[in-house]
Formats: C-alpha cells, structure tokens, sequence
C-alpha cells in the first residue's frame, strides 16, 4: 500500500522539523522544503497527497507555491503562518487554500487538521468515481468526474473549494443552504466563524459564473437564511 506523502515547506527549520516528527509518527512520508522554489520542485518531481505551506518564504512565497500547484493539482493545501489577520486567513483560503492555521499552533490540532483533509480528499476521489452524470442548466454544464465546470461552452477556471460549493448547490435546486451548512459539508469541519469564508468564496464564484451579467441568476441569496442553486 502506497505511503501518503505531505510537503512541509517552511523556512523555520526547527517548526519543520517539529511538524515532520508528529507526521512521521503518524506513519506518514514526509518531505521538507525550506523555501517556496524547493516546494515548487518537490511538486514537480515527487507524488505529493497534502501540503503544509508557510506563506512567507524566501524566493517564493506560500500564495505562489499554491497558483502553481492549482494549475495541475487539486491536493489539500494547509497554510501554516504567524499572519494572523482575519483578512489573512481569507485570503488565503481565497488563493486556492483548504485550511489556514496561525503560528504558534497546536501540533496535535495540526495532525488532526491532516487528517480531516486527507480523509475529505478520499472520500471526494472515491465519489468522482461513481461517474455521475453531468449536471447542465442556464448554459453551465458541470463535470463531476473531471472537476470541470463550462458556461456556454467556455471553461470556467474554479478552485477546489469553489468546485464543490457549486456542486453541493447544484446538486440540490432551490434547496436553501446556510452558510454553517456549506461549510460543514464542503470544508468538513465544525463551523465556528466560517460565514465570511463561505461569503467570499460565494462572491468569486458568483464573478466566474458571470452573474452580473445574467438576468436569471444561478446562485440566489435567501436574505437571512443562505444560499440556493436557481437551476
């Protein structure tokens, strides 16, 4: 059975280190990179199941290291960072991030966060294989099998997040969804303060989706209450 490998990319070596012991006694496979072009090439070279990237390194920083695995990859990404800021953690959720953690931080809660994420990412694999069938309304036709998305016959560039939030959504037409309950679903996670990051992921899709544009709007805000797909 193949070992799961994780990426830790931090300039700290001594934080590094600390994380790669707590994975390793996890019976994980740990690489480590100390700036962001390191990362970059481990991505390039290596089978990478999850990365733990810090944001500000040398040479590359952590928002770069993730545009550039985007482009080919949809593993969980955790950005591990001492910014702390609400308006940090959203960014970087928003750069294609499926977790944020700030430094200092808890490595139990670290591992716990790993493995919530890998088991997400199996669950979402073992699902695309099912081959469900294309869903298709307003000229937005979505791919489950190949995470893909086309509005009018043109590709529609989504994060991973952004993915499953309009898959969830279209899966059930006029169902009303919470913010709470998009992001139990789609995060896997308890909800905590997840509303302003469902709110801005909503936003950029709402923008890929054109919807500024469209008289008939494909994602409805139900004021007070959530979200609907009108499919």
């Amino acid at each position: 059975m193949k070992r799961i490998t994780i990426l830790i990319a931090d300039d700290e070596m001594a934080i590094a280190d600390l994380i790669g012991l707590h994975l390793t006694k996890e019976g994980y496979h740990v690489i480590k990179a100390a700036d962001g072009q390191e990362a970059i090439q481990a991505v390039q070279t290596q089978s990478i199941d999850l990365a733990i990237l810090d944001i500000m390194m040398p040479k590359v920083d952590g928002y770069e290291v993730t545009r550039q695995i985007r482009e080919t990859n949809h593993m969980p990404i955790i950005f591990l960072s001492a910014k702390t800021s609400d308006l940090d953690k959203i960014a970087g959720l928003v750069r294609g991030a499926d977790d944020y953690m700030t430094k200092p931080f808890n490595p139990m809660e670290l591992i716990a966060r790993v493995n919530a994420q890998l088991r997400r990412s199996r669950l979402l694999s073992q699902s695309s294989a099912e081959n469900k069938p294309v869903l298709e309304t307003g000229g937005l036709a979505i791919y489950p099998d190949q995470r893909t998305v086309t509005l009018y016959g043109e590709s529609v560039d989504l994060t991973p997040k952004e993915f499953d939030i309009l898959y969830l959504l279209a899966s059930y037409p006029k169902k009303v969804f919470s913010a709470e309950n998009i992001f139990q679903q789609v995060w896997g996670e308890d909800y905590y303060e997840g509303g302003n990051t469902v709110m801005v992921h909503i936003r950029k899709l709402r923008k890929k989706l054109q919807e500024d544009e469209r008289k008939h709007k494909l994602i409805k805000t139900v004021w007070g209450v959530g979200y609907t797909f009108n499919g």
